[in-house]
């Protein structure tokens, strides 16, 4: 059902090893040349730090649950995320999609998978957000499906690629408010029955911001029949979280 190993163009492996030769790598934390994360560095990447919302993993005062979640939950059974989409997060999550820095996958996927080991519930597959496929072809590889690799051979999870396709091009969510971001993804994904049918799945992908397109991407898969469907990021953008919070009453 599901391949051996993520897909890459061969352009993508080409501009990757170029943009290497170009411009070396530095270490998104010390900045020392060589590689983009130096193994002494991991532990010095920020975390998110308790009390977190049980459900969509923002910071919160008080309580299991955001005042958001209290009053609109995300489509999906919970989210789980490592760290604040700031400071060398956010630049390793730069290098990984837009300066082809694939090697980041790795380490970043281990510190996903220990999330999800320390915060996680039984599931029986690995799936990533998928990209739409002239966004694939210009990019040459999907992120998303990098890092769930690296997740799934931690955690000895299968992984499947082409059990989620997004079959609508939309526009990229960075610029978007949160109805707008809901508005883009509605309808863009869909999923394999036969490839999630009565299956507990857990969605990955890099960035959490509101939760729209995890969203869309768990109605699709229910819709595919999936019993279960969590989400693990690398990131959580904890001020675009708290304003959503505060738009539903806090």
């Amino acid at each position: 059902m599901a391949s051996n190993g993520p897909r890459i163009l061969p352009h993508g492996r080409v501009l990757s090893a170029f943009l290497d030769l170009l411009f070396p790598p530095r270490c998104v934390v010390c900045r020392r040349v060589g590689t983009w994360l130096c193994p002494e560095c991991v532990p010095m990447l920020p975390r998110l730090t308790e009390p977190l919302c049980e459900r969509c993993s923002v910071p919160v005062r008080n309580g299991p649950l955001c005042a958001g979640c209290q009053r609109s939950p995300l489509r999906l059974e919970g989210v789980r995320s490592v760290a604040p989409f700031r400071g060398p997060v956010r630049t390793a999550v730069h290098f990984l999609k837009y300066r082809r820095a694939v090697h980041l996958a790795e380490p970043l996927g281990g510190l996903i998978a220990s999330c999800w080991e320390a915060r996680g519930v039984p599931v029986d597959l690995i799936v990533p957000v998928p990209l739409h496929p002239s966004r694939f072809r210009a990019r040459g590889y999907n992120q998303a499906t990098l890092l769930a690799w690296s997740v799934g051979r931690r955690l000895d999870l299968p992984v499947d690629e082409a059990a989620l396709v997004r079959v609508r091009a939309t526009k990229a969510q960075m610029s978007l408010g949160l109805e707008e971001r809901r508005t883009n993804v509605q309808g863009a994904f869909m999923a394999r029955g036969d490839r999630v049918q009565g299956r507990r799945v857990l969605l990955v992908d890099d960035v959490c911001t509101t939760g729209a397109t995890l969203e869309a991407c768990a109605d699709a898969l229910r819709s595919g029949g999936a019993r279960e469907v969590w989400a693990l990021t690398l990131a959580r953008a904890v001020g675009q979280g708290v304003q959503w919070e505060a738009r539903q009453g806090r």
